[in-house]
Parts: C-alpha cells; structure tokens; sequence
C-alpha cells in the first residue's frame, strides 16, 4: 500500500503541474479556438514530460532533500572500522583513512578485524565485534 506524506504529496503535484497545464491546454484549449492537435501527438508530449518526471522523482521524493547531512560525530555512528591495533580494550581503528582512538565494548577485538562504531566519546570512538 502507498503511503505519502503531505509534504511529499505537495512535491509530487508540483512536479506534475507541467503535465497537468500542457494536457489541459492540448486537450481542452486548442480544440474549443480550432485547433485540432493529433490524439498521438498529444499522448507523446504527455508521455515525454511524464518520463522526465520519472527521471526527476526520485530526487525529490527520494528523502535526500529532507535529511539533515550526517557531520561531526553522529555520521561515524553505524559506520565499519578496520583494527589496525589490537583492542583490549582499548587502541587503534581505521576509518575513512583516518586513524582514531576506539575502545571496544564488547570484549577484545584483533588486528585486521572489522568493528562497527556504536558512540563517539570526545575523540575516541565506542566500538563493536562483528559476529
């Protein structure tokens, strides 16, 4: 079942406005002053500003636009680390190429082993095993 939200709701029609103002012009205005455009010519316009739509949506309705960009220490959360000094618990993770201090919290963790950023403490980050 589709769900949108009211926001998304409000993009969505004006994104199509384009398609909504040319099909009532095509359909309906050119054919009341004489104007008789083909039903092919006018489904093919329609179906190139609906492609273009189609292209376009995802980047407006695809939420990108709503989140707030993850800086500072809230966007290392979740991210995997390489142990590239043993932890026990405490040492040395590799991050984005950037080397940190970490602390792992669940037990010890090996060198070459992968570990998942739980918290920033300051500038150590809390870490996790991988099972």
């Amino acid at each position: 079942m589709w769900c949108i939200k009211a926001g998304n709701l409000l993009k969505l029609l004006a994104l199509m406005a384009d398609e909504i103002i040319v099909g009532v012009f095509i359909f309906l205005i050119l054919p009341e002053i004489g104007v008789e455009i083909p039903l092919w010519a006018g489904l093919l316009v329609m179906s190139l500003l609906l492609a273009k739509d189609f292209l376009i949506a995802p980047f407006v309705l695809g939420g990108r636009a709503d989140r707030r960009p993850e800086v500072g220490p809230e966007g290392l959360i979740g991210r995997t680390a390489l142990v590239v000094e043993d932890l026990s618990p405490e040492g040395v993770v590799k991050l984005d190429g950037e080397f940190w201090k970490a602390e792992c919290l669940n037990g010890k963790a090996e060198k070459g082993k992968t570990v998942r950023v739980v918290s920033v403490r300051g500038t150590k980050v809390l870490v996790e095993r991988r099972e």
